[in-house]
Parts: C-alpha cells; structure tokens; sequence
C-alpha cells in the first residue's frame, strides 16, 4: 500500500506593521538637517543603523572586512545572513543578522553582540505595564507604539509574555528576603479572586514604610492553611523577637494561625470597623445608623478603660434589644482594644484601629485584576495578583503617625516581657 504523501503545512504568517527602514551610514551622512532630526525623532532607524554597525565591526573582528582577503589571524569567514530579529522601543523589529563560521570547519561562530539585543528586560516592563493597567492582548497591537516593521505583536504572543513576565514577578515575590524588614506591625487580610481567598501580608516597618510580605490561597481563612503561610514568612527572615502588633479582620482561622505561627511574639489587634458592622447587621435597618455612631464614639475614647466601660454600658443596652448583637460585641472585645491597652491609641489608632491599609491595597489591586473576565487557574491568579502588588508597592505612602512607632515599639517589649516572663515561671 502506498503511502499518502502529506501536504506541506503551511507557515503562518507573521503580521508586521509595514517594512522596518535600515539606514546604512553613509545614507544618514548624505541627508540634509531637518531629514537628520526626523530620523532622530523616529529613532527606529537610527538604532537599527547602530545595531548593525556593532554586528558587522564584531564580524570584521572575527572575519576581516568585507571582500578583503583572507589572512590567518582570522578565525572564521563571513558566510551570509539569517533573518532575524531585535528588540527596539519595547517591540521586536525584522533584521538580517550576519552569520560566521570557522575558517577551518562548519561550525558556527555565535556572535557575542547579539544576545544583548535580545535581552526582553525592557520589553517586560513595558508589556507587564500595558496589559495591568487594562489593554487587552487583542487590542495591545492597537494601543502599542507603531514601530515600522514591528513583529510580535499577536494577542496570542502578547499573552505568552505577559504570562512569563508575571511568572517572574510571582517568583520574586515568593523569594523574598524579610531578614533585613525592622517590622513592628503586620496587616492580615483577604482578598476574593473568583471562588478563592488571597491572604495577604502587608508589614510595617519602624520607620512606618509598608512592605508586601506574601500571600496564600485558599478557599477559607482555615487555620490550617494560615498557620504554615506565616510560618514560612518567619523562615524567610520575619523576625517577631522585638514583638508584633497584627492587625485582622478578627476571623477564627486567622487568629487561631498567628497565635500557632508568632506565640507569645505578636499581640493581636482587631478590626474595630469589622467589629462595629458585624455588631449592627443584627440590628433592624432603621436602627443601624444610630448604633454605628454610638460604638464609634465609645471606640474614639482615649484610654483603654474610658472606652471598655462605654462598650460594656453598650452592652447591657443591646441586651435589652438585641441578644445576638449583644454577644456579637462581647466576642473578641479585648482585642479590639488592644492599642488602648498599650497606651499608643491617641497617637496610632488612626493607623492601626482598622484593617483600611490593607483595604486600600486591595482596592489597587481591584483596580488593575477587574478586567480579567475569567479566572481559570490557581496560576494565573497568583501571577496577576503578585505583578499588581509588585507595581503598587512603590507608590505606598508612610503609615500615619510613623513617628511615634517606636513607643509602639517599647509598648509592646512591656507587654510581651511580662507575658514570656509568665510564660518562664509555669514551665
């Protein structure tokens, strides 16, 4: 039986914004002023002119120049060019890359020059912003800068950097080194991608610089996915020996993980907005308003035993009223008074009364993921949200009151000296 020969599969096309236009040097020398500043304007041909001038001197290095003779101190022979490619302005452009064998054999010479040009550092950069801050792959043709002759440009190719782009900014994240963070404060929630849960972990450093940590996924904050997460925040250099103030949403999971990962390191303040909301959703709507701004005013007291006294005579109203809303408030209650128990409320409640610095990153985060209308894997979740934390990271401000953490700071050593102490004496 004979067999079928197969058709040729045809090689799809390579879309180009038009031809690239290559200068040669005495082409540029011969053009008149205002054609010269043009071409300086456009760039593209100029840098193309440059490229090829670097590739042909390391060619005339290897081989001799062009149509000379040969001579023994060469080691190699021109032998044509290969089409090929180089990357100018953020964008890959056609160009014929010269090619050297040796003299005395068939084997390539690589030239040295070349790889440079390659290089998709700036590219990266470039493309990871485009397409965070909301242009499409199929539309990044559109809205990227025209360059003559430009290749790669397909929502298909698009996609495929971005993915490796971002898998480098997953990478970096993950990798990081948090031995030389001098953190007094580390801010604890999630954010939803889909039907999952990123737990992320947000530090404060002394000097009130705030700094991404990590994140998690997970479907639920469950203990049993928090505990090794902050555990490895500690094996990557988080040091708690000068105590910790952690701020959550008051979660069980959560609490129950710091409590398992810092022990007796770290002192837990709570949500005070998330504890005022979970109060009122008890209560009828008509009611809400009211009672919002009276666990509001008994929170803003200044000390720690003006406002538990407003919270108990709280308490005993919404017995009256409401059973559930009143246990609701007793739950975790301590906690939420945690700054003013350390006496440092006047001076950082504003800071770090509620989980809002954490809130604002999500909500940045929000900003740059909300386009994404489906999200298929646990990768691709974890790439785009590590790449968004990446690009707002340096545009986070100080905390507010940065400059009193340091008697946050000695409030807690004396806190916590006299819970290690306790801690000595019953073992």
């Amino acid at each position: 039986m004979k067999s079928i020969a197969k058709t040729p599969k045809r090689s799809k096309k390579t879309k180009q914004l038009g031809p690239a236009q290559v200068l040669r040097p005495d082409q540029y020398e011969a053009f008149d002023v205002e054609t010269k500043v043009e071409c300086i304007r456009a760039l593209i041909p100029l840098g193309l002119m440059h490229v090829q001038a670097l590739l042909e001197a390391e060619v005339c290095t290897l081989a001799g120049a062009r149509y000379a003779r040969k001579a023994s101190q060469f080691p190699g022979r021109r032998h044509g060019s290969n089409p090929g490619s180089v990357r100018l302005a953020g964008q890959q452009v056609p160009l014929r890359i010269p090619r050297v064998r040796q003299a005395d054999g068939e084997e390539e010479i690589p030239l040295a020059t070349l790889p440079t040009f390659r290089e998709q550092g700036f590219l990266d950069d470039v493309l990871l912003k485009r397409v965070l801050y909301g242009i499409s792959c199929r539309n990044y043709e559109a809205a990227a800068a025209a360059v003559p002759g430009a290749i790669g440009l397909s929502s298909s190719t698009v996609s495929r950097a971005f993915t490796q782009a971002s898998a480098k900014q997953l990478q970096e994240l993950q990798d990081r080194d948090l031995s030389e963070l001098d953190l007094v404060a580390v801010f604890l929630d999630g954010k939803t991608f889909a039907d999952m849960t990123m737990v992320i972990a947000v530090g404060i450093t002394l000097t009130g610089e705030k700094h991404i940590l990590g994140f998690v996924e997970t479907g639920t904050e469950n203990e049993q996915v928090l505990t090794p997460f902050l555990q490895g925040l500690c094996e990557r250099g988080l040091n708690g020996s000068q105590g910790l103030l952690v701020i959550i949403d008051g979660g069980k999971g959560l609490r129950a993980a710091v409590r398992h990962a810092f022990g007796s390191a770290a002192v837990v303040q709570r949500c005070q907005w998330h504890k005022r909301e979970n109060v009122v959703k008890h209560l009828p709507q008509s009611e809400q308003a009211t009672w919002r701004t009276r666990l509001q005013r008994a929170y803003e007291r200044p000390t720690y035993a003006e406002a538990r006294a407003a919270l108990h005579r709280l308490h005993r109203d919404l017995e009256t009223r409401n059973q559930s809303a009143a246990r609701s408030l007793t739950e975790g209650l301590e906690e939420t008074l945690t700054l003013h128990r350390l006496g440092v409320f006047a001076l950082l409640g504003l800071s770090f009364k509620t989980t809002n610095c954490l809130e604002s990153i999500n909500a940045a985060v929000e900003e740059r993921c909300a386009k994404v209308d489906r999200w298929t894997h646990s990768n691709q979740r974890q790439r785009w949200l590590a790449t968004a934390l990446l690009d707002i990271e340096p545009r986070l401000r100080r905390v507010k009151g940065y400059r009193h953490l340091p008697k946050l700071r000695e409030a807690l050593r004396r806190d916590l000296n006299i819970a290690q102490t306790v801690t000595k004496n019953v073992a």
